[in-house]
């Protein structure tokens, strides 16, 4: 491993987390290289979040806590908000990295510094982070996905690369760690998760309402259309989504979801500039899934 000559500082929003918060605080605390400073903020929490988070932050001078005032937007800009509270208590720290930490993450001992030399590693490294885990599936799953994504669970950004894409942009209806990404590979900057290593999320996504597996597909169908997805990609990803549970449904909801947005010709939150870029990669990645398919049809016909 090579020795690692990066400082970091990690920002925490938390709104109501207190049967999850204090295993991130303790997974925080366990690592090999301790951050300069860690700002939670609690996002006017009113249950035992705040307490616990006062008990470590009396004990490590290195963590600061902040607290928002009620009556103010629960949208997911209320992240970007919270994040940006956090923001100025860096103002007099010197720091070469700076993460967004989730408030419902854990990670083994070392997770951080195998993180910060992957910076060391790859000089043209903006964003890095490695997939999370929710079941015993969720790596398998993580490998159809795009490994140029950094999950918002924990992103850990070079402060230039922070600094080139103007931060988190608060967006009411989400996909501010998305845009964040993907941002700063349109400005030439490297992302990327790794496999070696993972974060555990302890809030599974979709265990609400019975019908909450369902409405989410739709959801993301619409997110899929307002953050600027190209509508053949949208196609095939609902067409791969018809074999996952909910069979047929789940991928029939995503892609309503995503005309019932364009029929209405909702404006987007994110530039044209953006959602060019973005559809550029799609293309490039259905032609990289179609080229591999080929290929491997070639090899059982031979």
């Amino acid at each position: 491993m090579i020795p690692n000559k990066y400082s970091y500082v990690l920002i925490t929003p938390a709104r109501n987390e207190e049967a999850l918060i204090e295993n991130t605080i303790k997974s925080v605390i366990s690592q090999t290289v301790l951050p300069k400073k860690w700002v939670i903020v609690s996002d006017a929490s009113n249950d035992g979040t705040d307490e616990i988070i006062k008990k470590y932050y009396e004990k490590h001078n290195w963590i600061d806590f902040v607290q928002m005032p009620e009556n103010r937007d629960r949208s997911f800009a209320a992240k970007v908000q919270c994040f940006n509270a956090g923001m100025k208590k860096l103002n007099d720290i010197e720091y070469d990295i700076i993460g967004n930490l989730d408030a419902d993450i854990t990670f083994k001992k070392g997770y951080i510094e195998y993180l910060l030399n992957k910076f060391m590693e790859f000089p043209d490294l903006g964003v890095v982070g490695t997939p999370f885990v929710e079941s015993a599936t969720a790596i398998s799953k993580h490998k159809l996905s795009n490994f140029d994504h950094v999950s918002g669970a924990c992103q850990l950004f070079r402060r230039e690369c922070f600094e080139d894409v103007g931060g988190y942009i608060p967006i009411k209806a989400g996909g501010i760690d998305w845009v964040a990404v993907t941002t700063a590979r349109m400005k030439g900057w490297k992302t990327r998760s790794f496999t070696d290593m993972t974060c555990h999320h302890h809030r599974k996504i979709g265990t609400g309402k019975k019908n909450s597996t369902l409405v989410a597909r739709f959801n993301y169908g619409q997110k899929d259309y307002y953050l600027g997805g190209h509508p053949l990609w949208q196609i095939f990803r609902s067409l791969f989504q018809i074999a996952k549970k909910p069979y047929i449904i789940g991928g029939i909801l995503l892609l309503s979801g995503y005309f019932f947005e364009a029929l209405k010709r909702k404006k987007r939150p994110i530039s044209k500039k953006l959602i060019k870029f973005h559809r550029q990669e799609q293309i490039i990645r259905l032609k990289k899934i179609f080229n591999n398919v080929f290929k491997f049809r070639k090899v059982e016909n031979n």
